[in-house]
């Protein structure tokens, strides 16, 4: 799916290399890649662009986890979020995403409103549309400038990838 302005990115869009991730906040290997993904970020320039693909069945607290970087997106803090909640990914029930929300300085009642609504649920599921579309099944997912990398979770092997 081609990258829009509703993307959550970190580079410049017309970078001549564009990483996209579909993920899932309470997958291991997705906390891993990210990892991989700050590494690589601070060798070479890329555009950068996570996806939520919540594998529900599989990690109940994921959707409640997305939606909750929706929500500090809403107030300009998504990256803040999204790393929070990578780093806890062990406690993302309702008390915790509302400490997070707390850490980050974002307005709670908002946050709270926002969560409770469900304000952000349909933004995730398209993007889980867009990784279906995409033929992502399983989480994580990337695409080097449009090509899916399939090779092992290995810095060295994606940042081989990349280049």
């Amino acid at each position: 799916m081609p990258i829009s302005e509703h993307d959550h990115t970190q580079g410049k869009i017309d970078a001549s290399v564009i990483l996209v991730e579909y993920g899932d906040y309470q997958c291991l290997c997705c906390s891993e890649v990210n990892r991989m993904i700050q590494e690589i970020q601070q060798q070479i320039q890329l555009c950068f662009v996570f996806r939520h693909f919540p594998r529900t069945q599989l990690h109940p607290q994921a959707q409640k986890a997305a939606e909750a970087a929706e929500a500090a997106a809403a107030q300009n803090k998504f990256w803040q979020m999204h790393n929070l909640l990578f780093a806890n990914q062990s406690a993302l029930n309702n008390g915790y995403l509302l400490e997070y929300a707390n850490a980050i300085q974002l307005d709670i009642n908002r946050f709270l409103r926002d969560m409770t609504d469900r304000v952000h649920a349909q933004r995730v599921t398209q993007n889980m549309q867009g990784g279906i579309h995409s033929g992502v099944s399983s989480t994580p997912a990337l695409f080097v400038n449009g090509v899916r990398y399939r090779d092992a979770w290995h810095t060295e092997r994606l940042l081989a990838a990349i280049l």
